[in-house]
């Protein structure tokens, strides 16, 4: 272990733990015991592969763009714990979710200004905000299923990235970097709205239902270009 590593996961550590004391404390205040559990446990799973990962990268220093992206992590976190108790989302609670994930796509358009105004944007931070931005709608989705906004197809929303990263591993062609691409981010953001949108009590089926297959045509589309691009660049 170089002093680099030890270093990074010396400057991570002690904010990853703060705010998952933070996150704890608002799914306690929030959420039976079932669902404060749930919560705390996806956040430490994903704080951890974070600490570890920023460590292999040696970075010079965390930054405020992935302390950002990790604090939408822990939000996502908290939001995912009331997957285990969606009876708590009805009424005035269906509104309170919609404004935090609304809240969590706010912060997603900050993290990466200010990753880019200190000078501190990279590789990491990029990854870091894409599997954030991957997380937030795995467990929206999921919510959207919880509620009845949507069938079980929903989940393909949040599961088509961990489709591909699998179908990756499996064809290593697939495996490839990809270029930056305004049409992938603006995707990203549109299912995160969708699925944020779903959470308010009004939007019920057949509507939710709709929103929901719209979204999920604009993401297989998005897909699909992205395949297609790394298939014809493998040959």
């Amino acid at each position: 272990m170089t002093l680099a590593t030890t270093a990074t996961r010396a400057s991570v550590a002690p904010g990853a733990l703060g705010l998952g004391v933070v996150a704890g404390g608002v799914a306690a205040a929030l959420l039976p015991p079932a669902g404060a559990a749930l919560a705390v446990a996806v956040y430490a799973a994903c704080a951890g592969v974070v600490i570890l990962t920023a460590a292999r990268h040696a970075l010079p220093r965390f930054g405020l763009g992935n302390a950002l992206t990790l604090a939408r992590l822990a939000g996502a976190a908290v939001l995912a714990g009331f997957v285990a108790a969606p009876g708590t989302l009805s009424g005035a609670g269906g509104w309170y979710a919609a404004s935090a994930a609304g809240a969590l796509l706010a912060l997603d358009g900050v993290d990466g200004w200010a990753a880019r105004r200190q000078g501190t944007n990279t590789p990491f931070g990029a990854r870091f905000d894409m599997e954030t931005d991957a997380l937030t709608i795995l467990v929206l989705a999921a919510l959207a299923l919880a509620l009845g906004k949507a069938g079980v197809w929903v989940l393909a929303l949040g599961a088509m990235r961990y489709v591909f990263v699998l179908a990756g591993a499996i064809a290593p062609r697939l495996a490839a970097p990809l270029p930056p691409s305004f049409r992938r981010k603006a995707v990203c953001v549109a299912q995160i709205a969708a699925l944020s949108l779903l959470l308010a009590p009004p939007v019920a089926p057949p509507l939710s239902g709709a929103i929901a297959a719209a979204a999920l045509a604009a993401l297989s589309w998005s897909f699909a270009v992205d395949v297609r691009f790394l298939l014809r660049a493998g040959r």
